[in-house]
């Protein structure tokens, strides 16, 4: 069984990783969300949070790729979080060159921890590749209107927990 991996904060879960996500599934037979727990960045919703809404938004998405998605707390280093759910393969979406130099650096150390298990990026969606859940977050507290970047239900949750509705 080929299982992936897809690492992310998901604070919240934007379309731009729904694309990644749903391209993922179609390599796979077995993808794990892996949601950071990352207290560094402060996260606005909290973990159990971020979690239903990945498993709510997924859901379908299982359903019509016929693999099955699963999201998973984690605290540890990324290559210890892809052995303790038996992940052969790393999935990263990449959106502008920034991205890519973060992760040319990070494909790097976690091949000098462990060189059997594979990165794979996905380049985003041409649509998406503006969002980032940060801009998202920004956008909303300031009232603007998210409905192009975010799944109805994470926009509702969102402005919900900013106090907007």
């Amino acid at each position: 069984m080929r299982i992936g991996l897809y690492p992310g904060t998901f604070d919240p879960i934007t379309l731009g990783h729904i694309d990644i996500i749903r391209r993922a599934a179609t390599l796979v037979d077995r993808l794990v969300i892996g949601v950071a727990i990352n207290r560094d960045k402060g996260p606005l919703f909290s973990l159990e949070e971020r979690v239903e809404m990945i498993e709510a938004e997924c859901a379908a998405l299982s359903r019509e790729t016929g693999t099955q998605i699963v999201a998973h707390p984690f605290e540890n280093l990324l290559i210890n979080c892809a052995h303790d759910v038996g992940a052969q393969v790393i999935v990263r979406g990449l959106r502008a060159v920034a991205d890519f130099e973060y992760e040319f650096q990070m494909v790097g150390m976690n091949r000098a921890l462990d060189a059997s298990v594979e990165t794979v990026f996905l380049m985003a969606d041409a649509r998406h590749q503006a969002i980032a859940s940060k801009l998202v977050k920004e956008i909303a507290r300031l009232d603007g209107d998210v409905t192009k970047f975010i799944p109805a239900m994470v926009k509702e949750r969102l402005l919900t927990k900013l106090g907007k509705v």
